[in-house]
């Protein structure tokens, strides 16, 4: 069964307010889903890969097609220019988000998604749909705290 994911992050500043948006659909079966969550403190990035993550981690087989839609070229270029291996080899090294992205290789591996990069803005329905949702839920008065973001990122705490 071919599964699609349409994914989008915002944030508010950057650092600022972030949030993520999903759509999940599953066409033969004419179903969709849509999620979204809504961050104190966080990355435009971050809030990018936290949407793919969210929805793979939603995932309840790895029998499916599983094609990816991003405006992200940080997302989808670390899969499709290969960035990842490096990063990878050199034990995630000078890499922003490794947190992030030691979470999403575990689920690549596991769905192996073909990901696709998308032109954000421009009028493509499902990434628009993301977008509003990423948007609402940083302006959201239900803010969730980006734990590894605030704690790497606090010079309070060194």
């Amino acid at each position: 069964m071919r599964i699609e994911i349409y994914t989008d992050g915002a944030c508010s500043g950057n650092p600022g307010k972030g949030g993520y948006g999903i759509l999940m659909r599953v066409p033969e079966k004419n179903y969709q889903k849509t999620f979204s969550k809504g961050f104190k403190k966080t990355t435009n990035n971050r809030m990018e890969l936290l949407a793919v993550i969210t929805a793979l981690e939603k995932l309840k087989s790895a029998e499916n097609e599983i094609h990816i839609f991003t405006d992200s070229k940080y997302v989808s270029d670390a899969i499709n220019q290969n960035w990842i291996s490096g990063w990878i080899k050199r034990g995630w090294k000078n890499v922003k988000n490794p947190d992030l992205w030691k979470r999403f290789i575990i689920l690549y591996n596991l769905y192996l998604p073909k990901i696709h990069w998308i032109k954000g803005h421009a009028g493509h329905f499902e990434n628009e749909l993301c977008d509003k949702l990423a948007v609402a839920a940083a302006a959201s008065d239900q803010l969730e705290t980006d734990v590894y973001f605030e704690t790497q990122n606090d010079s309070s705490l060194f």
